[in-house]
């Protein structure tokens, strides 16, 4: 299958959902926030030492960009892959896609720089200001990877399955060259994470009342190149069965996996309708952008025509 959905052309500036555009004013808006009111930052962005008892900012920490590139890259990312993932999951289940990944992604975060304060006794890690939308970003990528898994990015000539990895890969390197790491790296690692645990476990799935993607296109190892799978795999079971044991209890009755062995109900087929209803929600929107934009050219043109 083709790549509708990633390549570009005038149709891809447009489409982008009444959703998206709300969230992208939020984005912006409280960038602009913070650029006329620098204190604001104190009492929004994700602050460890202040969180306490300033608990709201878990939640508006995420929606808060400190910088312009920042604000950019986060709109645009909204726009454009929110007009991708929205008309598969519907507008409910994409507003609390980013509403959990967000404030779970804050939360990983301000126990890890507790943590690291207590382990090196830096008090930077407590009061460095935390903020951004790239935890939901990267989730975004991690949302691609399972229902468009094998189309291919027009200019890379990779499949989008290795978006999410490759996105930490670079953010990782550059962080070796950068000292401003510590105020995004955590947030990404933790958005992909836990935007992996929420697809994988969490979603539920009205059509069948079920919950989660089990299948093996989307397990945990499927994020690393091939030859480091058996490695991951062993230490993936074990952190499954660490902090899902309560889903495999309830899983079991309902045909999911249990062990490896794939139970009643639990078969690749629904891993793959809904890869199918994604590109084919993909391909509809592509073909609506198109047709609105050949109407234009010839709407123009008939008016250029009249004119003469």
């Amino acid at each position: 299958m083709s790549t509708p959905s990633l390549s570009g052309g005038a149709g891809a500036f447009s489409g982008f959902t009444r959703l998206c555009k709300g969230l992208a004013v939020v984005l912006i808006g409280g960038h602009i926030v913070v650029q006329f009111l620098p204190q604001a930052v104190n009492y929004l962005a994700l602050i460890p030492a202040r969180t306490i008892p300033f608990v709201w900012n878990l939640l508006t920490a995420g929606y808060i960009e400190q910088s312009v590139y920042g604000v950019v890259a986060s709109t645009l990312g909204l726009l454009f892959i929110g007009k991708l993932l929205e008309p598969v999951w519907g507008s409910r289940e994409f507003l609390k896609f980013i509403f959990v990944v967000n404030f779970l992604t804050s939360i990983c975060t301000f126990i890890t720089a507790i943590a690291l304060y207590y382990i090196t006794m830096n008090e930077n890690y407590l009061y460095l200001p935390l903020s951004g939308f790239y935890g939901v970003l990267s989730g975004f990528l991690v949302g691609i990877k399972q229902i468009i898994p094998d189309q291919e990015l027009p200019l890379l000539k990779i499949k989008s399955k290795w978006l999410p990895s490759l996105s930490l890969l670079l953010s990782i390197a550059i962080s070796f060259w950068t000292a401003q790491s510590a105020t995004y790296l955590p947030i990404l690692i933790f958005g992909t994470y836990i935007s992996w645990i929420y697809l994988r476990y969490w979603q539920r799935k009205p059509e069948t009342k079920l919950k989660g993607d089990p299948s093996d296109d989307f397990a945990f190892s499927t994020f690393f190149p091939e030859f480091l799978r058996p490695v991951i795999d062993p230490v993936a079971s074990i952190f499954h069965r660490m902090l899902c044991g309560r889903f495999e209890a309830s899983s079991e009755s309902q045909g999911y996996t249990l062990g490896g062995t794939t139970l009643p109900g639990s078969d690749p087929i629904e891993a793959s309708r809904r890869r199918e209803r994604g590109a084919r929600a993909l391909e509809e929107r592509l073909a609506a952008e198109r047709l609105g934009a050949a109407q234009g050219t010839e709407e123009s043109g008939r008016d250029a025509t009249e004119s003469v």
